[in-house]
């Protein structure tokens, strides 16, 4: 009887409808100890007895809000979706980052301190094949560094999903450009962008003609990596666009957000939400302030 069963109905039965080995067994007329072998040569995790838990996806209600579509952004850039179905991981440097990204969740998983090159990083993982799988249906795939492509993100979150890439993968850099003040005191200029990279330049293509659609902004890509191959490319909007970008990106004070990366924002979201006015011409010297990059 062992050998009659087959695996890719066991994997079904087991797997995607959440039935028991008694279950099983009680429907193939067998001993569930015959079913719990049979698992295990065909590889497959057997479950500790008792209930099937619930998924996330089925306990709150995996589906688009502004949380979701943030987390989205998060895990297509900066995630990982295991080649192990249903295990998903961040890593980040920024603890409040891992945290944002478990409220957006609902993740009981904890915060682990991981080592890495330059000292300690943050690290959430956990597993949820309900999350994952709606993952996979809206486009995220495993090994997706340079072959993620579109995803299919409603309008009305686009902005929610932007800012959890431009958090994950992305930049927002001020700083005061004084190249040419040698020749002319008054050439000191304040320089604002908005960048996101990616080793997939499909996926900023999409990205770029999405935000040109809803937003009527261009932004440029460019391979930002050289003579090294492979490229890695990048996307990026110069200080009219980014204004008008930041003014959409964090539109209500309270969104899921970077901290660092809003704090560097917040002075052009005066009134929040609107680009500030400004004048035509040069900038002053007068109201320029002197502000750090933003590492991605």
């Amino acid at each position: 009887m062992d050998r009659l069963i087959d695996p890719e109905l066991l994997r079904r039965l087991y797997v995607d409808e959440g039935l028991s080995t008694v279950e099983i067994a009680t429907k193939l007329g067998c001993p569930d100890n015959t079913i719990r072998r049979r698992l295990r040569r065909a590889g497959i995790d057997i479950r500790p007895r008792g209930p099937v838990p619930r998924s996330r996806a089925e306990r709150i209600g995996i589906g688009w809000s502004p949380p979701i579509a943030y987390a989205l952004g998060l895990m297509a850039t900066d995630g990982n979706l295991s080649g192990r179905t249903g295990h998903l991981s961040l890593v980040s440097k920024d603890a409040d980052q891992i945290e944002t990204l478990r409220r957006c969740l609902h993740l009981e998983a904890p915060i682990k301190r991981v080592p890495s090159a330059t000292g300690f990083l943050h690290k959430v993982q956990w597993c949820d094949r309900g999350l994952y799988n709606w993952f996979l249906d809206v486009g995220l795939t495993p090994a997706k560094s340079r072959t993620i492509g579109p995803l299919t993100v409603p309008d009305e979150l686009f902005a929610d999903f932007f800012r959890g890439c431009i958090d994950g993968d992305g930049s927002v850099l001020v700083y005061i450009d004084k190249y040419h003040a040698a020749r002319r005191p008054h050439y000191v200029y304040e320089r604002l962008y908005v960048s996101l990279v990616s080793a997939s330049r499909r996926f900023l293509e999409w990205i770029q003609a999405s935000v040109r659609r809803i937003v009527s902004v261009s932004g440029a890509i460019q391979n930002s990596g050289g003579r090294r191959q492979p490229p890695v490319w990048l996307l990026r909007y110069a200080k009219a666009e980014s204004i008008r970008l930041l003014g959409w990106m964090y539109y209500s004070a309270d969104v899921p957000c970077l901290a660092r990366k809003r704090d560097k924002a917040v002075r052009f979201l005066a009134p929040l939400g609107h680009a500030p006015a400004r004048s035509v011409g040069r900038p002053r010297v007068g109201w320029l302030y002197t502000e750090q990059a933003v590492d991605p």
